[in-house]
């Protein structure tokens, strides 16, 4: 493969990627890939690998609603998760993408391109596991699904195999009513990279949470759900869920002391901002 081809369907992509002697780069948005890129040159450390651009891919375009789930194509960008009509279990991720970079990475920037980067602090991936989200791969072999909690698997590391490329987020539909929230620290409200994010998903019935989704990124190498919060929230009145809150349900995280902020910041903070996430609105508990 040369150093840069652009494929007109995910057959060829996949037959390029299948030929090419060095592993290329995938290219959506290109929002980390060109910063990096500028990067490596900049302190001599050019990137060799060519580029393989996935933007003209039909298979990979589209958010649609598929009856039991909504699939969320590789290349819909964040502005387009924005602005879409989506049922409110979708806030959460909304949310974050009116807090992802600015306008220019919104409006290029894809939130499959989000999660196969693998950072920590992500801010696709709490919104996404909240909502048991589970990633569509494409290789010679076929299509398989892999749960977001089994795709991401470190830093920057993920399950994607050499012959595979990212296709779509699949989301499954909670029950209907369903509310979500997302919370993000940061240094300032926008450009910056998430000290703490928050997710949870909420689902309610007769005046009680029947199930709790919550997660918690840039606290750990890879967000993180809270099964003992959600276990301790259920059959509680939805008004109940912040007070019930305790540090001891935050133990699975595991935050790290860096340029942003220490880690017992990051654990206070995440308490804080779990908590938030819970204090919905009134007209939210009361769907």
């Amino acid at each position: 493969m040369s150093a840069y081809r652009r494929p007109t369907s995910l057959r060829e992509a996949l037959g390029l990627l299948a030929e090419s002697p060095t592993p290329p780069l995938l290219l959506a948005g290109g929002t980390d890939i060109f910063p990096a890129r500028a990067a490596g040159e900049a302190w001599m450390r050019p990137e060799a690998r060519p580029l393989l651009d996935l933007s003209a891919l039909p298979e990979l375009a589209g958010l649609e609603d598929r009856g039991d789930h909504h699939r969320i194509g590789a290349l819909v960008t964040w502005a387009a998760l924005r602005k879409a009509a989506l049922p409110p279990w979708f806030d959460a991720l909304r949310q974050a993408a009116a807090q992802v970079g600015g306008a220019q990475v919104q409006n290029r920037g894809t939130l499959v391109g989000n999660l196969c980067n693998a950072s920590p602090a992500a801010d696709g991936v709490p919104p996404l596991l909240a909502l048991d989200a589970e990633v569509e791969l494409a290789s010679p072999r076929g299509l398989r699904r892999l749960p977001l909690s089994g795709f991401i698997l470190g830093n920057r590391r993920t399950a994607l195999a050499p012959d595979e490329i990212a296709t779509a987020v699949i989301v499954p539909k909670p029950t209907p009513g369903a509310t979500a929230r997302f919370e993000k620290l940061g240094a300032r409200a926008y450009l910056v990279i998430s000290i703490v994010a928050v997710a949870a998903v909420i689902e309610a019935e007769a005046g009680a949470i029947t199930r709790a989704r919550i997660a918690v990124g840039a606290c750990s190498p890879v967000a993180q759900r809270l099964p003992a919060l959600e276990a301790a929230l259920a059959g509680l009145p939805p008004a109940a869920a912040a007070g019930a809150v305790r540090a001891e349900h935050l133990a699975a995280l595991a935050p790290i002391d860096d340029v942003r902020a220490t880690a017992e910041y990051r654990r206070q903070a995440a308490l804080v901002l779990v908590r938030r996430a819970l204090a919905m609105p009134a007209e939210a508990r009361a769907a």
